[in-house]
């Protein structure tokens, strides 16, 4: 797996701050920080695709350390599990789609 998920990150960040950051484990194919959808303010979350897996697994090191006062979440991301349109506790019917 070539692909890291990032947490713990200011809210304020730039995706040029992170990929200076991550850049020297290896060459970044894709680097997402994601948005809330209404507001488009950062969730303080995001997900690093490296072109290498060992460049991820490499990354991994990142784990706790400081980034702007905050320490790092970082580990191999995972792929969401489908759950049968069953929202769990979300509630009801909210409209859009999740």
């Amino acid at each position: 797996m070539n692909k890291i998920y990032v947490g713990n990150l200011p809210f304020r960040t730039t995706e040029q701050e992170v990929e200076e950051t991550f850049t020297q484990f290896g060459e970044i194919e894709e680097l997402v920080l994601i948005r809330d959808r209404f507001t488009n303010n950062l969730k303080g979350f995001g997900f690093i695709t490296f072109v290498s897996p060992d460049s991820a697994k490499e990354a991994l090191v990142m784990d706790g350390k400081d980034f702007a006062g905050r320490p790092l979440r970082v580990n191999i991301a995972r792929e969401r599990e489908k759950n049968d349109g069953d929202r769990g506790d979300r509630g009801g019917d909210r409209g859009g789609s999740w």
